[in-house]
C-alpha cells in the first residue's frame, strides 16, 4: 500500500559498514549491491540466520496480500512472491522464517532483523535514503473507494472529487497521491493505520477512502458493507510508474540475488500467474482523470 507512502524525510544518516560477502565482492572496501552477484545458491548466501531465509511483513497481514493473516501459509500475493523468491534461491518453505515489521519502522535507517521486507512497500527516493530495494515485482495504482449512494460514489473524474473529505494512511503513497493527484479542498483525514481509515469510511467520518487498488477490491469485497470503488488514479506519479519492491538492510548486497530471482520469475511468467491468482483484476475501475 500497502501499501503506504510518505514519512518526513531522513536526514542525517549514518554511513554503513559493510563486510565482503561470498555473495558479492567489494571494491575499495565499498559493496554495490546492484551489482548481479557471483553465485545466488544459499550456501553462499550471507543471512541474518545460516540455512534459513528470514522473511518480515506487518501484522496484522491483510488480504489479498496475505490470507487469514498467516504469511507462513503461502497464500495470498505476497506470500506466494515470497516463497517463489525463496524457491530460486533453493530455499525449501520449511526453511523460510517469517517475523513481524511494522510498514513505517521498515524503511528507518539501521541494521535489520531480516533479509528482507514484503509488505506492500513503494519504492521511493526518500526510502532509498535509508534502506535497499530490489527490483520492481508489482507496479501500482490507487483506487478511490465511496458508500454506495452518496454523494462522490459516481465522480467520473478527479476534479468531482476536488470537495471529499479523503480517509488515508499516514506514509504510505496514497497519501503522497491524495497530496499531488486528488490535491482536495479539504485537508485528508490521515490515519496512522489501514483499518483505521478503512472504519472512517464506514463510519461515515470521511466521504472516500485512497488505497492500492487490489486493497480497494478487498475493502468492498469484505471490509465494507455497500461500498464500491469509484475508479483508479492514474498509474504514473511525477512521470514514474509506483512499484513494490523487497526491502533490505541498506547496501546489503542480497539484492542482486533477488534481482535475480524476480527477473526470472518475470521472464518465466510465473510472477503474472501469481498475480493474476490472487490479485483482483483491475476491470470495473476506470481511471479518473
Amino acid at each position: 500500500m500497502h501499501r503506504r507512502p510518505l514519512a518526513a524525510v531522513l536526514t542525517g544518516l549514518a554511513a554503513l559498514t559493510l563486510a565482503a560477502t561470498a555473495c558479492a565482492p567489494q571494491e575499495d572496501g565499498a559493496a554495490d549491491a546492484s551489482k548481479s552477484p557471483a553465485s545466488c545458491t544459499k550456501d553462499k548466501l550471507t543471512l541474518k540466520t545460516p540455512g534459513k531465509l528470514t522473511v518480515a511483513t506487518d501484522k496484522p497481514a491483510f488480504e489479498p496480500w496475505f490470507k487469514d493473516d498467516d504469511p507462513k501459509n503461502g497464500e495470498g500475493f505476497e506470500s506466494a512472491v515470497a516463497y517463489a523468491v525463496a524457491g530460486k534461491l533453493g530455499f525449501t518453505k520449511e526453511e523460510v522464517t517469517w517475523t513481524v515489521e511494522s510498514f513505517e519502522s521498515s524503511y528507518a535507517p539501521g541494521t535489520k532483523k531480516f533479509d528482507f521486507d514484503i509488505n506492500q512497500i513503494s519504492v521511493t527516493p526518500a526510502r532509498e535514503k535509508a534502506v535497499t530495494f530490489s527490483d520492481g515485482y508489482y507496479d501500482v495504482q490507487q483506487g478511490v473507494v465511496a458508500l454506495e449512494g452518496t454523494k462522490f460514489a459516481d465522480a467520473k473524474s478527479i476534479a468531482e472529487l476536488k470537495e471529499a473529505k479523503i480517509a488515508v494512511q499516514v506514509g504510505t503513497t496514497s497519501y503522497q497521491a491524495v497530496k499531488n493527484q486528488l490535491q482536495p479542498s479539504n485537508e485528508p483525514k490521515v490515519f496512522n493505520n489501514q483499518i483505521d481509515a478503512v472504519n472512517a469510511l464506514k463510519n461515515k467520518q470521511a466521504d472516500v477512502l485512497l488505497v492500492d487498488l487490489p486493497t480497494a477490491f478487498y475493502v468492498t469485497a469484505a471490509q465494507v458493507e455497500d461500498s464500491k470503488i469509484v475508479g483508479q488514479l492514474p498509474q504514473t506519479q511525477g512521470g514514474e510508474t509506483e512499484h513494490f519492491g523487497l526491502l533490505l538492510e541498506k547496501g546489503n548486497a542480497l539484492v542482486g540475488c533477488l534481482n535475480q530471482a524476480i527477473g526470472e520469475l518475470k521472464s518465466s511468467g510465473e510472477l503474472a500467474k501469481i498475480e493474476e491468482r490472487w490479485l483482483t483484476s483491475s476491470a470495473g475501475a476506470p481511471v479518473l482523470k
